[in-house]
This record gives structure tokens, C-alpha cells and sequence, in this order.
């Protein structure tokens, strides 16, 4: 049940009387880590309050197609880019009618239109609905389209029928919610990842540095531990958690993390999101430099080059599939392509950090991968855990063909 641990979970509450599961599920969900949106149909609302869902969850509930508290008051489109999982407990008949028909008259069907997430059903209704052919069919064709089907179960119903369409219990909603995030793509595997920035000092209380935050090349980190890996993350100073299950080294220089990285291998795949310094100054001071009158307003600082740490990895006899990053602020795809070329990577992922919603520090990315043929795919802006798990995906599948 780890594979919850901050999984990013919005749950629709339908209309029906097994809402009252909701609550419950919302308590074994965060019980094993995940982090819940509610959004509620007006149907769902006549048997459960939101407040309750609210309490609950620790987060307002979303009831409105036009959020004025949401950017730009649409927020369907925030929490289609924000979830992981869009589980749907209880789904109607009324709701698997609508969303089969693609209708999105509410906040819940514009949301599972809008989101690239995993969509999960809950059935919960009569056990004469549940046998109308229309529901058969309005399933099936869900199905079809990739959404998952947890259920119904068979058992007495509120109306005093016995039959299948009672919705499945919490306990079992949140395992098969986990079953989402299978571990499998790079099951023993071992992958080095590099994050954040490096830092080379100039005395003992300056440095020179960059802005990476290091949250892209930790989220790449996570979701190779979900896909089975066995992963091993050299990051610069940053103030991030480790995640789950990955065994983090700190480093400070890119010299220190190239040894970290040479004493990792051999590894299976190189992940390179380090937004390593190019250069570091020749003389580093003992002590903290003083301002000198004589020397006018300026300083001269000699810097000579660090070690290239992808292209000396990739180079190995024993290289590890390789993957790069190019953070580029112009000429993006042009200045990708050559480093692709001049590092001998496999594949090289590219990003414009001038764009300050995907740049450095920010919450969302958006980016293109180009392989050795020059072939390019490229993933829309949404959250950096979304992207990373989209090419983590990406890479074990060419990792596996290789």
C-alpha cells in the first residue's frame, strides 16, 4: 500500500446512498499516504455534506464548474493537472450515462474529460440498473477507453433488492486504487539519478551556483521507485524529502558528484536532471574575501572548467543507458539535438527554462524527448510528478527494447 504514499488522488462522489463510503474511503486513502481533492455532484451533496468530506480530506471541496476562488476560476483544469488518480465513488448510472456520452454539464465530467490522470469507476446503484443493457454498454465503452472498474458487489441494497450493484467497501476501493501504481516497468533494474544544482565555492561563505530546485530530477526519483527500480539519487543542495524507497546521496560540486555517480555504478540507466555548473573558480579562498580599496569597484575571479559528468558516465565501457537534460532558454530543440550527438546519450529531454510557469522551482514542466534518430515526443505542461512518471514510462519501455 506504499504505492499510495503521495499519490495525488481526486475522489468523485456521485449521487447515490453508498456516498456515505466516501468518508470512509477518504480515511483509508490518507491513512496510507495519499494526498485527496473531493469533488461532489449536486446528487452527491443530498447524502453526504461536504462539509464532512471536507473535515475529512483537510481540503475544501470542490462543488462548482466556475470556481472564482480557482486561477482564472476554472477549476477543473487545475485538478485535472493536479491528480494522479480520478476514482469515482460511488459512479451512477446517471454518471457512467454521461461520462460514456462524453456530456460535461458538471465539474466532475469536465474533469475527466480536461485530465490525463487515471480514470476508476466505483458502480454503485440498483441491481435492475446495473443488468439495463444501456449500463452494460455505456461500461464497456468506458472501458474501452482505458477507464478501470472496481466492482460492484453483490449483497443486499438499500431498497431492499439483493443483487450485484452494491459499491465495493473502502478497504478494497483503496487497494485496488494502489493497484493503479503497479511497480513493474523497471523491476531490477538499478537507476542513477542526478538532481538539483551544484554549488562551487569562491571563499568559505560564497559560491557560485544556478536556481535549480532539484524537484524534477527528485520526481523522476519516486517514480522509478514505483516502476520496481532500484534507484540511487545524487543530489546538490537542496530542501526536499527523500522519497520512498530511493537511497539519496548529498553532494555539494560536480566534482563531488561525479565520484558519488562513478562509486553508484554500474547502474542500468543514467537519469541526468543535475543542473551541474559548468564552470568553478581556480583558487578557491581560505578565508572570506575582503573588499580592497586599491583594486577600485571591481573583482576578477578565474574560473576554469568542471568535469563533464554525463558525457564521462556515458562514455564508460560499462555505460548505462543515458539519458540527459537540456534546460535551454533559446534555440531549445537545435541546442538538445547537439548535445544529444556530442555526449553519446540515448536520448536527451528537453525544456525551456525561460518559461518561468515549467523553469526552475516551479510546480509544472512541460517536454520534449529526442532519441538517437532525432525522433521526437513531446508531453504536455502538467505536474512535475505527472511528467516524471510519463517518462519514466517513456524510458522503460525504450530501456527494455534496447
Amino acid at each position: 500500500m506504499q504505492r499510495l504514499y503521495r499519490k495525488r488522488i481526486v475522489l468523485g462522489v456521485g449521487g447515490g446512498i453508498a456516498a456515505y463510503k466516501s468518508a470512509e474511503l477518504i480515511r483509508r486513502l490518507r491513512d496510507q499516504g495519499a494526498e485527496v481533492r473531493v469533488v461532489m455532484t449536486q446528487g452527491g451533496r443530498e447524502f453526504i455534506t461536504p462539509l464532512t468530506l471536507q473535515a475529512l480530506s483537510g481540503h475544501p471541496v470542490h462543488l462548482d464548474l466556475l470556481d472564482p476562488a480557482a486561477e482564472a476560476a476554472m477549476g477543473h483544469i487545475e485538478l485535472a493537472r493536479w491528480a494522479d488518480l480520478v476514482l469515482i465513488a460511488p459512479a451512477t448510472a446517471d454518471l457512467l450515462a454521461r461520462l460514456a456520452q462524453g456530456i460535461a454539464n458538471d465539474l466532475l465530467t469536465t474533469l475527466v474529460l480536461a485530465t490525463d490522470a487515471m480514470v476508476a469507476l466505483a458502480p454503485a446503484m440498483n441491481q435492475g440498473m446495473w443488468r439495463d443493457p444501456a449500463t452494460q454498454a455505456n461500461l464497456d465503452l468506458l472501458a474501452q477507453r482505458g477507464m478501470r472498474v472496481f466492482g460492484p458487489a453483490s449483497g443486499a441494497q438499500a431498497c431492499g433488492d439483493v443483487g450485484l450493484g452494491r459499491m465495493l467497501e473502502p478497504d478494497n476501493l483503496a487497494l485496488l486504487a494502489a493497484d493503479c501504481f503497479q511497480r513493474q516497468a523497471l523491476d531490477g533494474r538499478h537507476v542513477l539519478i542526478t538532481a538539483g544544482p551544484t554549488q562551487e565555492n569562491i571563499d568559505p561563505v560564497r559560491y557560485i551556483t544556478n536556481h535549480s530546485s532539484g524537484k524534477m530530477g527528485f520526481a523522476l526519483a519516486e517514480a522509478a521507485a514505483e516502476a520496481g527500480a532500484k534507484v540511487t539519487l545524487v543530489s546538490g543542495p537542496v530542501h526536499l524529502p527523500t522519497p520512498d524507497r530511493v537511497n539519496r546521496i548529498d553532494v555539494v560540486s560536480a566534482r563531488d558528484m561525479l565520484a558519488a555517480c562513478e562509486a553508484a555504478m554500474p547502474c542500468d540507466l543514467l537519469i541526468a536532471a543535475a543542473a551541474v555548473a559548468d564552470y568553478r573558480p581556480e583558487v578557491v579562498a581560505p578565508h572570506k574575501m575582503k573588499k580592497d580599496p586599491t583594486t577600485g569597484e571591481g573583482l576578477l575571479l578565474q574560473l576554469v572548467r568542471n568535469p563533464d559528468i554525463l558525457a564521462t558516465l556515458a562514455g564508460r565501457p560499462d555505460r548505462p543507458f543515458s539519458v540527459g537534460f537540456a534546460a535551454e532558454t533559446e534555440n531549445l530543440l537545435d541546442y538538445a539535438s547537439r548535445k544529444l550527438r556530442d555526449k553519446n546519450l540515448d536520448l536527451i529531454v528537453a525544456n525551456d527554462v525561460a518559461n518561468p510557469t515549467i523553469g526552475f522551482n516551479s510546480e509544472e514542466n512541460a517536454i520534449t524527448i529526442i532519441d538517437r534518430e532525432q525522433r521526437q515526443t513531446s508531453f504536455a505542461q502538467t505536474s512535475k510528478g505527472k511528467i516524471a512518471r510519463q517518462l519514466v514510462a517513456f524510458i522503460a519501455d525504450r530501456l527494455n527494447q534496447a
